[in-house]
C-alpha cells in the first residue's frame, strides 16, 4: 500500500468512527419535557415510586402542588392555601406527598388519593424559617431545612413539631439520609455540610476541602457517601463518612452546580446553570455526559427520580424534563 493510500484509509477509519460516536450519542439519553401551567414556575419534582407513575412538582409562585401523568401529560394542581410558596416536595415513606411551604412557615402533606392537606406549623421561635428541603429518617420522621438558619423535624405519628437554630446561622438547604439512616444537610450561605444526630437533634459541621464553594444540595449513594453540588465554584464532591475523606471534580467548562442526585445505579446527576444542563458523572470512569435543554434559561432547581429516570423542574420555562435511562 502506498503512502497516499495508507493515509486515506486511516482518514476513512477516522471518519468511521466519528460517524459511530455521533450514532451512538444521538441513540443514547434524551430529554423529554412536559409542559405545566403556566406561570407555575416549578421548583422541585418528586417522581412517584407507585405504579400509577404520577410526579409531583412545587408550583411556587402560585402557592400549588402539581401533579403530571407524563403518560398523558395531563397535569393537576391543588392550592395549598393562603400564602403558600412551596419549595420542597418528596414522597414520604407513608406514601405522602410532603412539602416545605416557606409562605405558610409550615411543613404540609398532601394525601395523593383525596388531596386533604394536613400542616405543621413551625413554632413562634422560627419565624420566616425560609423553608427548603425535606428528608426522612428511618423512624418515619420528616427534617427539613430553613434557609434563615433553622432546620427541624416533624413526628407525623404525635404532630409534633422541633426547630434548631444551625451552628452557623443562615444557609441551610439541600437535604438527605444515607442507608444507615444518618441526615446530612448542605449550607448554602455558610460552606458547609452538617451531620445532624437523630437523637438530640444536635448538627455536627463537617468542612469541605474548598473554601466558600457554596455547597447547596447533597444526596447520599448507595454505600452512604455524601454528593454535594457546589454553586459558587462548580464541582461535585464526595464526602465518606467512614473515612472522614472528601474528593472533589470540576464540571466541564464555569460552571454553577444547582441541584445533585444519585441513582439507583449510583450515576450522579446534577444541573448546572452555566450550561443550561443537566449533567450526569460516572464515578467510575470521572467522564461527565451533558444534556443541555432545548430553551435557553431552563434554570432546573431541583433533581429527583426513580429506577430508570431522572426528573427535573424547569423553572424558567414552566416544564418539567425526563431523562429516561441513561
Amino acid at each position: 500500500m502506498t503512502r497516499m493510500a495508507w493515509l486515506a484509509a486511516i482518514g476513512l477509519a477516522a471518519i468511521g468512527l466519528a460517524v459511530v460516536a455521533a450514532r451512538a450519542l444521538a441513540e443514547g439519553p434524551q430529554p423529554s419535557y412536559f409542559p405545566v401551567t403556566k406561570g407555575a414556575h416549578p421548583h422541585d419534582v418528586a417522581a412517584s415510586p407507585r405504579a400509577d407513575g404520577l410526579v409531583y412538582y412545587t408550583a411556587q409562585a402560585t402557592g400549588k402542588l402539581g401533579v403530571l401523568d407524563p403518560a398523558s401529560g395531563r397535569v393537576e394542581e391543588i392550592a395549598l392555601g393562603d400564602g403558600s410558596a412551596p419549595h420542597g416536595v418528596i414522597i414520604g415513606p407513608d406514601g405522602g406527598v410532603w412539602i416545605t411551604d416557606g409562605g405558610q412557615n409550615a411543613i404540609v402533606r398532601v394525601d395523593p388519593a383525596s388531596h386533604a392537606i394536613k400542616r405543621y406549623a413551625l413554632p413562634s421561635s422560627a419565624p420566616d424559617a425560609n423553608l427548603n428541603t425535606l428528608t426522612f429518617d428511618r423512624r418515619g420522621r420528616v427534617w427539613f431545612t430553613g434557609q434563615s438558619g433553622y432546620y427541624g423535624r416533624v413526628d407525623p405519628a404525635s404532630g409534633h413539631v422541633e426547630v434548631w437554630r444551625a451552628p452557623r446561622g443562615a444557609g441551610p438547604y439541600g437535604m438527605t439520609t444515607t442507608p444507615s439512616g444518618d441526615v446530612y444537610y448542605a449550607s448554602l450561605a455558610s460552606n458547609h455540610i452538617a451531620r445532624i444526630d437523630v437523637d438530640s437533634g444536635k448538627a455536627t459541621v463537617i468542612e469541605p476541602p474548598t473554601r466558600n464553594q457554596g455547597a447547596r444540595r447533597v444526596w447520599s449513594d448507595s454505600k452512604g457517601n455524601i454528593w454535594v453540588s457546589y454553586w459558587n465554584t462548580g464541582q461535585v464532591a464526595r464526602y465518606d463518612p467512614s473515612t472522614g475523606s472528601w474528593r472533589e471534580w470540576p464540571l466541564p467548562g464555569r460552571a454553577h452546580a444547582y441541584a445533585v442526585w444519585v441513582d439507583p445505579d449510583d450515576k450522579v446527576w446534577l444541573t448546572d446553570w452555566s450550561a443550561n444542563a443537566i449533567v450526569r458523572f460516572d464515578p467510575a470512569s470521572g467522564r461527565f455526559a451533558s444534556f443541555p435543554s432545548d430553551r435557553a434559561y431552563a434554570n432546573v432547581r431541583e433533581l429527583q427520580g426513580r429506577a430508570g429516570e431522572t426528573w427535573g423542574a424547569e423553572s424558567g420555562t414552566d416544564r418539567l424534563v425526563r431523562i429516561a435511562g441513561g
